[in-house]
C-alpha cells in the first residue's frame, strides 16, 4: 500500500513541477507520467483522467497546507493568537522561500474553473477558525484578507508592493496578535 502512495505523490508532484516548468495550460498526461518515472497506465490507475489529477492537485495543495498550518499552531502551545500567529508564520515562511506560485493550481484552474470550489471551502473554514481563535475578530478578518489577498497577488504574478511595503504590512498585522497576549 506504500507504494501506491509514494506512486500518487510522485505523479503529484510531477504534476505540480511541470505545470510550473511548462505552464498551467500545457500539462500533459505523458509529460507527467515521464516526469514521476511511472507508466501512463500507472498515472492512469491513479487519476483516470487529467481533470482527476488536476483535482487531486487542488486537494493536495489544500492538505499541505493545512498540515503545516497544524504542525506551527500546535508548536505555539495554547498561546492566544496561537492559530493567527502559525497563519502568518506559515504565509511569511512562503513568500520568503520566494518560491514560484503553485502552478498546478493555476493548471486545475484553467482546465475547469470548478475546482476552486474546495479552496473556497477552505478558505471560509480557515477564516471561521482563525475568527474564533482569536482575541479580535475583526483582526483576523482583516489579517485573512491581507494575506491572502498578498498571496492572490504572488499567483497571478500581479505583486506590486516592495519588500519594504510588504515588511509595513506584516509588521501592522503582528499588532493584533501581540495585543491579545495576556
Amino acid at each position: 500500500m506504500k507504494s501506491k502512495k509514494s506512486s500518487r505523490l510522485k505523479i503529484l508532484l510531477a504534476a505540480d513541477e511541470l505545470a510550473h516548468d511548462l505552464g498551467p495550460g500545457n500539462l500533459s498526461l505523458e509529460a507527467v507520467a515521464h516526469r514521476a518515472g511511472v507508466s501512463k497506465g500507472g498515472l492512469l490507475y491513479h487519476f483516470p483522467s487529467k481533470a482527476k489529477l488536476l483535482e487531486a492537485l487542488v486537494e493536495h495543495h489544500i492538505e499541505a497546507f493545512d498540515a503545516m498550518l497544524s504542525e506551527k499552531q500546535k508548536a505555539k502551545g495554547d498561546e492566544c493568537n496561537g492559530l493567527l500567529a502559525a497563519y502568518l508564520d506559515l504565509v511569511m515562511a512562503d513568500f520568503d522561500k520566494k518560491q514560484p506560485p503553485p502552478s498546478g493550481v493555476l493548471a486545475a484552474l484553467a482546465e475547469n474553473p470548478d475546482f476552486i470550489a474546495p479552496i473556497r471551502q477552505y478558505n471560509r473554514l480557515l477564516l471561521d477558525r482563525l475568527k474564533a481563535n482569536a482575541t479580535n475578530e475583526a483582526a483576523a478578518l482583516i489579517m485573512f484578507l491581507a494575506l491572502e489577498g498578498m498571496r492572490a497577488m504572488q499567483v497571478f504574478g500581479l505583486d506590486v508592493l516592495t519588500l519594504k511595503e510588504r515588511d509595513e504590512v506584516i509588521a501592522a498585522l503582528h499588532v493584533p496578535i501581540e495585543a491579545g497576549k495576556p
